[in-house]
């Protein structure tokens, strides 16, 4: 039975026991929802603000509120969240959508376990709270997406959430090149491929401000998963000599244990 206060910010270890992180939010006319996500980053980390073309003041207001701003002019979720991967320079990057549905102080649980040893490569399982979270349709694309990678890979993950957490090094190995929405899927595909632990854990997943890019419609939804599709398609790469086969870690219950 999951613990529901695992699911929340008070389950964030000590602030002197976390290393540094660098953030990458992907952003597309978020300034709703960026003053709310910019203060929920943990002390002394790096906000990396990828404005990928917002008409509404984001990039000014992220600016104003502290964070680094990077501009990606080629549209796609993969190209604002790789652009932001380019511009980090922390030992630990961290990714989270921009939109208030995650809470990226979590993240600072996902950074000591993987300090600690216990995964490479760790996701959020979104677990939704609130009316109008994660619509029908948006689950049912994830339900495939997650059965077509234990297809591909053998991880037996439950989600591809945007909230997520590795080394600069591992991940910058992996040689990713979607630009579309794709990149969250071949990050964990090419991670598997090259041996890295992937794990996932339970964060809560609340109604985001604004209108989804992607999957606010059926249609987006499934433009996405077939544009997947191709990723999934991809031959295996060779592991390294010196790293086991990837398996998924066990699943935990929060951002820390």
């Amino acid at each position: 039975m999951t613990d529901s206060s695992a699911l929340h910010p008070e389950a964030v270890p000590p602030q002197s026991a976390i290393p540094k992180a660098d953030v990458v939010l992907p952003c597309l006319d978020e300034a709703g929802a960026l003053p709310w996500v910019l203060d929920r980053i943990p002390d002394g980390w790096r906000a990396i603000v990828v404005d990928n073309g917002s008409t509404d003041g984001s990039a000014e207001l992220a600016r104003s509120l502290g964070a680094s701003v990077v501009t990606e002019e080629r549209r796609g979720f993969g190209a604002a969240c790789h652009a932001g991967l380019l511009a980090a320079e922390a030992e630990f990057v961290c990714f989270c959508d921009c939109d208030g549905s995650l809470d990226p102080a979590l993240l600072a649980g996902f950074v000591r376990r993987i300090a600690d040893g216990e995964c490479d490569l760790l996701l959020g399982r979104r677990r939704p709270e609130g009316r109008g979270a994660w619509p029908p349709h948006a689950r049912a694309g994830n339900v495939a997406l997650a059965r077509m990678l234990r297809r591909r890979t053998g991880l037996r993950l439950h989600d591809l959430g945007p909230l997520r957490a590795a080394r600069r090094s591992d991940l910058l190995a992996l040689d990713l090149t979607d630009r579309r929405s794709g990149y969250p899927l071949q990050m964990v595909v090419r991670a598997s491929d090259a041996g890295l632990r992937v794990a996932e854990t339970d964060v809560p997943y609340r109604p985001r401000t604004g209108k989804s890019k992607v999957t606010g419609t059926w249609r987006g939804t499934w433009h996405a998963v077939r544009d997947m599709r191709g990723v999934l398609s991809e031959p295996p790469a060779d592991a390294p000599a010196d790293r086991a086969p990837a398996s998924a870690a066990p699943t935990g219950t929060g951002a820390a244990r």
